[in-house]
């Protein structure tokens, strides 16, 4: 788990630091990521990326290149219903004046564990 980033901290920015490019931490990994990580290819190596195509500028995507995006989102959107999930207990949504990251990282634990327990559960 990683530390707590506070501001806007753009996520990429937050990847090189915790996991420096000049070790091999994917090199073995499927690595599944949204557009914001585009650089991620020029600065990791993987065994296999799996990233959206961006619609070039006055053109559209091929045929293909939408099929593709759509694998990809339909995997992705089980990620995006988990954040989902964390949000309804306000920790990743709201403003927390608690000045002691460590007591955030617990609470954040905790309300991922109430959303795994109610997954199981439903």
């Amino acid at each position: 788990m990683s530390e707590v980033y506070v501001g806007k901290v753009h996520d990429f920015s937050i990847l090189k630091i915790e996991f420096p490019p000049e070790n091999d931490w994917f090199r073995d990994l499927e690595v599944m990521m949204d557009l914001g990580y585009q650089g991620f290819s020029k600065e990791y190596k993987c065994k296999k990326l799996l990233i959206p195509h961006k619609k070039p500028k006055k053109s559209e995507l091929t045929d293909d290149q939408k099929a593709e995006n759509k694998d990809i989102s339909s995997e992705r959107i089980k990620i995006e219903h988990s954040i989902g999930g964390m949000k309804r207990y306000r920790i990743l949504s709201e403003r927390f004046r608690i000045h002691n990251f460590g007591l955030y990282d617990d609470i954040l634990n905790v309300c991922a564990g109430l959303w795994n327990f109610y997954l199981e559960h439903n």
